[in-house]
């Protein structure tokens, strides 16, 4: 038992509790990364961007990873936001209104992208059709990845923005002793708790996020049989 324990006896157990959520941060960031990478292979192939796959930096902090994560994001809303842009523009406006009511059945959508897909993109495939429609025409951009890149921002600007990634593998006196390094002991049960609201914000928005883009995934396939 560290010395400081004795003053603090609840030490041992926050050690425990900093180590489950380091952990669940790293899965989530894990997540995150995979699913924006899933996305972007998505629209190279199918709507014909140039977007670059990206990494987890493992000599790098949080801060620094959940930035990568949210400048792929922003460069993913340029190239949709193009796409939406020229369907505005080569549709008529009760067709292209039709893409932005959630009533409207899908497949009445994807029919309306088909219509200019091949102007736009210099190809016609129901598959392109499908992504357009998935991801312009829904709530993906507008809610779902705006959100995430907000939660993102805030873990940045935390107290947890400033550890190291790496220190996640290093034992729960590693982590504990980088929480240390940040704060008082006194503000360490403090630290715990803001950790754990971030931590279900993020959860809830990566949960989305990836769930979307599963969606968008599925109807390509379903298309492409």
């Amino acid at each position: 038992m560290a010395q400081s324990d004795f003053l603090y006896p609840e030490n041992p157990r926050r050690r425990q509790e900093v180590s489950r959520l380091h952990q669940q941060l790293l899965d989530c960031l894990s997540d995150s990364f995979h699913a924006t990478n899933t996305l972007t292979e998505v629209l190279n192939m199918h709507l014909g961007c140039t977007l670059a796959s990206i990494e987890m930096k493992r000599d790098g902090t949080i801060k620094e990873n959940c930035d990568i994560i949210i400048q792929a994001m922003m460069k993913i809303q340029k190239e949709l936001q193009k796409v939406d842009e020229a369907l505005k523009d080569k549709l008529e406006p009760t067709l292209y209104r039709k893409l932005q009511d959630i009533k409207e059945r899908e497949t009445e959508k994807i029919a309306i992208v088909q219509k200019v897909i091949s102007v736009i993109l210099g190809e016609a495939t129901s598959a392109a059709s499908a992504v357009a429609v998935k991801l312009v025409g829904s709530n993906v951009t507008t809610g779902i990845i705006n959100k995430l890149v907000t939660v993102l921002a805030q873990i940045g600007a935390s107290l947890l923005g400033s550890i190291g990634v790496a220190v996640l593998g290093l034992g729960i006196d590693m982590i504990f002793r980088a929480i240390l390094g940040a704060v008082e002991k006194t503000q360490l049960q403090a630290a715990i708790k803001s950790y754990e609201k971030h931590l279900v914000e993020f959860k809830s928005a990566s949960e989305k996020y990836h769930h979307a883009i599963v969606e968008v995934t599925n109807t390509v396939k379903h298309q492409m049989k």
